[in-house]
């Protein structure tokens, strides 16, 4: 259903930006955009604003600019704070909204929010407006300014999303962390590695080549390993990139492809408890926000399932709402899944019991955001002299192929 929403979402286009001239009631002459459907539109709004207008046209393309950068779920962090900051100081929605989108340094993102506001003005609920935007607002964004719209706590729960998007934003940065840090050390090593074979080695290959002895083994093997950089690089490098680039087109479409990656991530040595301790996090932050907000718990778990961020949790957490749909407690089935450690059920029993269930949730949210810092300053902290030692040893081996035939060498005279 999100899909498909998002393809008809993708579809749509964005209300047309008109520019205007007119007069306010000092009879000053002033000028500006507008976001709207039509000429027409434009000028009902500028009326309403006590604004006479004089001439409003459509804002001409500019074939030479530069393309527009793509809206980020840290700005969507950003604007959940800013409306819910302003909101709770008293500015109106409608304000709010106009004010951080025509301040904000995103022109993507500042003209969603100008068409959201044109829609809102309209007469659409803010819920279904955001809901028109599924690639930046989720079904668990819009199911929560939905609850607040409906129960006339829109301003509390703003802060709750704002927080929730915060602490996810960090936990992703954290988790990000955690596979790209020795990635990319990884590739560093290899491309220093290629130009060492492709522009090092052959200065000493010509120079071996006047001594007229054997040469040792390894200088050898480092030579021949050269020679095939310097005729195949081009091949060695697409077939390299090509692969990573295949691998992640085929996880975005195969969903035994990404459920396979997401297990055995899960289990890797370090990593692996760091993921897992992500998707707890995550799916425990959720919920409480969901449930705090008043969401059903059949229907909260739907969202729950799409944030967890790893394919195992999702299916395991739509499992677990099946079973809650027919009377199971929700520690029990969480039990029957044996995702979560013992110490979560227990806490999510106990919620249950005492009718507190997101307020252990959020406590157990908190816990493992706090473990995943610390296993991620720790990952870095062993990975660092590991890393070192890993260069020393590839590059060390270069330099003593090289230098093996001198010594040798050296020691004949």
């Amino acid at each position: 259903m999100a899909q498909a929403r998002a393809r008809k979402a993708a579809k749509a286009k964005l209300p047309t930006i008109y520019l205007w001239q007119g007069t306010n009631r000092q009879g000053r002459k002033i000028k500006g955009e507008m976001v709207g459907e039509n000429v027409n539109e434009v000028r009902n709004e500028l009326r309403r604003q006590s604004i006479t207008p004089t001439k409003v046209r459509k804002k001409p393309k500019d074939l030479f600019a530069a393309r527009k950068p793509p809206i980020k779920s840290s700005d969507i962090a950003l604007f959940s704070r800013m409306l819910a900051t302003m909101m709770s100081s008293g500015v109106p929605l409608m304000q709010s909204i106009e004010i951080i989108g025509q301040g904000h340094e995103n022109q993507s993102m500042q003209e969603m929010l100008l068409a959201i506001k044109a829609d809102v003005e309209s007469g659409t609920s803010l819920a279904e407006s955001l809901g028109k935007y599924p690639l930046h607002f989720d079904d668990l964004y819009v199911s929560l300014i939905h609850a607040g719209e409906q129960s006339g706590t829109l301003e509390t729960l703003l802060n709750e999303i704002a927080t929730y998007q915060e602490k996810t934003e960090a936990l992703k940065a954290k988790i990000k962390k955690a596979l790209v840090y020795p990635a990319a050390i990884i590739v560093v090593a290899f491309i220093v590695t290629a130009i060492l074979m492709i522009f090092v080695i052959p200065q000493f290959e010509e120079l071996f080549q006047g001594f007229g002895a054997d040469l040792p083994a390894l200088t050898k093997l480092v030579i021949t390993i050269s020679q095939v950089f310097q005729e195949i690089w081009w091949l060695i490098f697409g077939v390299l990139i090509g692969s990573v680039t295949g691998f992640m087109a085929m996880k975005k479409r195969s969903r035994k492809l990404q459920h396979l990656l997401d297990r055995t991530l899960l289990k890797l040595p370090v990593v692996g408890n760091i993921l897992h301790k992500g998707a707890i996090a995550r799916f425990a932050r959720t919920f409480a926000v969901m449930f705090k907000a008043g969401v059903p718990m059949v229907e909260a778990m739907t969202s729950v399932a799409g944030a967890t961020g790893n394919i195992v949790f999702s299916e395991a957490t739509l499992i677990m709402r099946d079973d809650v749909s027919t009377g199971t407690q929700l520690n029990k089935s969480m039990q029957e899944t044996t995702l979560f450690p013992n110490i979560v059920i227990q806490m999510v029993a106990i919620g249950e019991e005492s009718g507190s269930l997101d307020a252990m949730l959020a406590k157990v949210a908190d816990f493992y955001e706090r473990e995943v810092d610390d296993a991620v300053d720790n990952m870095t902290a062993l990975l660092e002299p590991l890393i070192m030692a890993f260069l020393g040893v590839v590059i060390g081996t270069l330099v003593i192929a090289m230098y093996l035939p001198i010594f040798k060498l050296g020691a004949v005279i």
